[in-house]
């Protein structure tokens, strides 16, 4: 008698740990499904200035906040890096359905007026939908220094690269990379490429001839000629 009772509690015992294993099997289940399915609760988009933010949400493919765990950082990426305005991209996933995507895009040195494209700093040339005015525009350029015309333009500073209004190609005997730039308040500007780095002194220029108007030579002698 004593030996049956012993297998009926043996019994008892092996569907009391098979229920307690499904229990705690449905619950883990739960818990993947719940976390699988959470969507995203923010997206904070920082670093960008051209494009907007509602844009580089869509671009991303997370528009519909879909699932936090199953959107892949490296799948934002590669969709925003197919945009020509956007150089790179950090993806941050934190707690609680978190993701910020920080932009670093291009930076637009010119319009070439005849076709209103966009020149950015890594060179490329890309259609004005992005309606940018501030930049200058270019007149004319020589395509065969368009090269370091790129390189030494990124040299400029943006508080000054905004403040000049046209750019033109004006070369002479000696000197194949002079421009001409007509400046926002009513300066000129002769300038050579190879000493570009000289524009970003120009608001120091600026207050050195006390409101007068005129042409300032930063290609040779760097002198000022003020107008009458």
């Amino acid at each position: 008698m004593a030996k049956r009772k012993v297998k009926k509690k043996r019994r008892r015992l092996k569907i009391k740990n098979i229920l307690i294993f499904l229990i705690i099997l449905i619950l883990i289940g739960n818990f993947v499904y719940v976390a699988l399915t959470s969507p995203i609760k923010n997206i904070y988009v920082i670093g960008n200035n051209i494009l907007k933010d509602e844009d580089i949400i869509k671009e991303s493919n997370i528009e519909s906040y879909p699932s936090f765990i199953l959107t892949s950082s490296l799948m934002i990426k590669k969709r925003l890096l197919k945009n020509e305005y956007i150089e790179n991209v950090k993806i941050t996933k934190q707690w609680w359905g978190k993701i910020y995507i920080d932009i670093e895009e291009y930076t637009p040195i010119c319009i070439i007026k005849d076709t209103d494209k966009v020149i950015l700093s890594n060179g490329k040339q890309v259609n004005n939908t992005k309606n940018i005015d501030e930049v200058p525009y270019l007149i004319n350029d020589n395509k065969e220094n368009y090269d370091i015309f790129i390189r030494k333009f990124n040299l400029v500073k943006k508080e000054i690269l905004l403040q000049i209004s046209e750019i033109s190609y004006s070369p002479t005997e000696v000197d194949n990379n002079r421009y001409y730039l007509s400046m926002n308040d009513g300066n000129y500007i002769y300038i050579t490429l190879t000493k570009i780095k000289r524009l970003n002194k120009y608001n120091e220029i600026k207050e050195e001839m006390n409101g007068k108007k005129g042409i300032i030579y930063l290609d040779s002698g760097n002198y000022v000629e003020v107008k009458d």
